[in-house]
């Protein structure tokens, strides 16, 4: 349905004042400020009047606020890179209404029915978009936190190079479903990289290891076989190597207490051996 009103003429009209009026109460509600800001602003009270003069209140999803729209995704993909609140983007749209509620006043204040339909139209349009600003930057947020989290879990699976032909993948906290995956691509790409023959897995950080963490290791030792690399399980603490046992737990690979033993067997398996100094009353030889 299509709504006829005079707010489109009273902003071109009062379109600086409007601003002027607006950027003071963003400024106010913390929604930011400067020459960046100002230009938004700008920009969403042009794209507003195009869309209130299309008289659709109700349906801002159609094509005469598809400016307004993207002006507002704008300002919810940077709120949410900067870490703003949902209160802060919707300060944005809702800061308005008390610049404009003045303006139809001003301009309407001896017509009192005409008057509570404007700022009723004014009311219901900026409402609508205010919900559409925050859902919109909840998605914006949504999507930021979902790639730090595989930026993470990309930064705590490192694969190590120890030696030619051997990796290490060291493994701390707590190894899911997701972070296996990646643990495994990791691995793989590497061991392709490279063309190892033995990966190191060490476990010395995983604070438990039940059924579904052996699931999720035994994948990785399959998939890292099937590349042609053997591997090795290090850092099996006493209270691990018991609930283990206790649950029937088998991995099916050669296991070291420390990284320093996995190593020292993998380097044996290779033919090679790292010789200390022989020492001669205390001195190296």
């Amino acid at each position: 349905m299509k709504a006829s009103t005079t707010i489109p003429q009273l902003i071109d009209k009062n379109q600086k004042q409007l601003l002027v009026d607006w950027l003071d109460h963003q400024a106010a509600g913390s929604a930011g400020g400067g020459e960046e800001q100002r230009g938004l602003s700008q920009r969403f009270i042009a794209a507003l009047k195009d869309g209130l003069q299309s008289g659709q209140f109700t349906e801002i999803g159609t094509e005469a606020w598809a400016s307004t729209r993207a002006i507002l995704e704008e300002v919810s993909q940077e709120g949410a890179l900067r870490g703003d609140t949902p209160t802060q983007i919707a300060t944005f749209v809702l800061s308005l209404k008390l610049p404009l509620f003045n303006l139809l006043r001003r301009d309407l204040g001896k017509d009192a029915d005409k008057l509570a339909d404007e700022i009723w139209n004014a009311t219901l349009i900026l409402d609508k978009l205010g919900l559409y600003t925050t859902e919109f930057f909840q998605k914006s947020r949504e999507q930021v936190i979902l790639r730090q989290q595989q930026e993470m879990l990309e930064l705590s699976t490192p694969v190590v190079k120890l030696w030619e032909g051997i990796l290490a993948l060291p493994l701390i906290g707590t190894l899911d479903s997701a972070r296996t995956q990646v643990v495994m691509e990791n691995l793989l790409q590497e061991i392709m990289t490279t063309g190892a023959d033995i990966a190191i897995i060490d476990i010395t950080g995983v604070p438990t290891v039940d059924t579904l963490v052996a699931q999720h290791l035994l994948k990785t030792i399959s998939a890292a076989r099937l590349m042609g690399a053997d591997c090795i399980i290090s850092g099996i603490r006493p209270q691990i190597a018991q609930t283990m046992v206790h649950l029937g737990v088998e991995l099916d690979v050669v296991s070291k207490a420390t990284m320093a033993d996995a190593f020292a067997l993998a380097l044996r398996r290779l033919g090679q051996s790292v010789a200390s100094p022989a020492r001669a009353g205390g001195k190296p030889a």
